[in-house]
């Protein structure tokens, strides 16, 4: 581990207190420039709704009278969980490791919908069962084999879970540094809706009926399964549980962990975000309650098909883009949602005025 970290608006931390440093505030002088352009367009104030909307918070975030998302940079984070083990999953967790494979040779959904963005794709493995050795596109930031299993053990070590959040970190500093202007973050492991579900349990103390969901498409028993799970590990952790970082160490993953710290590093930086589903969710709540402010950089892609998604989009006070009945991860939601945004931009920028035009009526 690595004694300090230098970040890239030049200030030197701890790896334990990086996190704390507050988000960047919008640019509220050009968000108002951004106002005033919407009400001079050939179009009714408001016609366009959200699309006007999206477009003048862009402008805000980066600064940007006229925004673009020309750079837009997905990072997948995978990990396995130890609770695994107790069948909350449909699937083994070997396909962890296959899917970080698949990935790589380019047959997964995020990296079609990548190819389709002409965005950067990067695989992160943070901590699968094994390791996949070298592969192309794939990053290597492994923080252990997977977590332990949460019902009777920390999922991370404090350690552990400092190398998961600045492997996020890293990456937002890197796509930064090569000029990103929004950032996705996924996710693969096998049994990480049961760690999202957890973290959902512990930040909106709720009862584990009310956070569990198929995930993977689990049955009537693997449901049970998955809430006797999250009843045992939110009992053993009870009594660090009004702590936020204590909470994600012992309920979340390390691919949780990462994005948590990604989120939080994008909001100090000035990226705007594009939040994913269900479990990408749980890490922007986790991001939340450690470092505050930073859900004003985020834009949530799209209604989750997981039931408890809806309590996530709540406490985050964000409403989705889009509903497609999607419950894939990988980031595959927020990219569907990147067209959304840059047609918000398109017509912010290149749409005429009322005195461009020649048209009556304008402001």
């Amino acid at each position: 581990m690595q004694s300090t970290i230098t970040l890239s608006i030049g200030i030197t931390m701890q790896p334990s207190s990086w996190f704390q440093a507050p988000p960047k505030a919008l640019d509220q002088h050009t968000q108002h420039i951004a106002q005033q352009r919407q009400l001079k367009l050939t179009k009714p104030p408001g016609s366009l709704g959200r699309l006007e909307s999206l477009a003048i918070t862009l402008a805000a975030m980066q600064g940007n009278p006229q925004p673009t998302l020309n750079k837009v940079g997905i990072v997948i984070f995978a990990a396995d969980h130890g609770v695994a083990a107790h069948g909350v999953s449909a699937f083994p967790q070997a396909v962890t490791v296959e899917m970080i494979r698949n990935f790589s040779r380019g047959g997964a959904a995020i990296t079609v919908l990548a190819r389709q963005l002409a965005a950067q794709l990067t695989v992160v493995d943070v901590g699968a069962l094994s390791d996949v050795g070298p592969l192309p596109g794939v990053i290597s930031r492994r923080c252990g084999a997977g977590t332990a299993d949460f019902r009777s053990q920390p999922a991370m070590q404090p350690t552990t879970l400092a190398q998961a959040m600045a492997a996020g970190c890293e990456q937002i500093e890197q796509l930064h540094h090569s000029g990103g202007n929004l950032f996705i973050g996924g996710e693969m492991g096998i049994g990480n809706t049961t760690s999202a579900s957890a973290l959902l349990c512990a930040y909106a103390h709720i009862e584990p009926q009310q956070a569990v969901g198929p995930g993977t498409g689990v049955d009537a028993a693997g449901l049970q399964r998955k809430i006797a799970a999250l009843q045992s590990a939110l009992a053993f952790h009870q009594g660090v549980l009004h702590d936020p970082l204590a909470t994600l160490q012992c309920l979340g993953g390390f691919e949780i962990a990462a994005l948590t710290g990604a989120y939080i590093r994008a909001a100090q930086l000035g990226m705007p975000v594009l939040v994913d589903g269900f479990i990408c969710s749980a890490a922007a709540l986790a991001a939340q309650r450690l470092c505050p402010g930073v859900e004003g950089w985020f834009f949530l892609a799209h209604h989750s098909a997981e039931p408890a998604h809806a309590i996530l989009c709540r406490m985050l006070g964000k409403e989705p883009l889009l509903n497609l009945g999607m419950r894939l991860g990988e980031g595959s939601g927020a990219a569907m949602a990147v067209p959304l945004l840059r047609m918000a931009c398109a017509l912010h920028n290149e749409m005429a005025t009322f005195a461009q035009a020649g048209v009556s009526g304008g402001a």
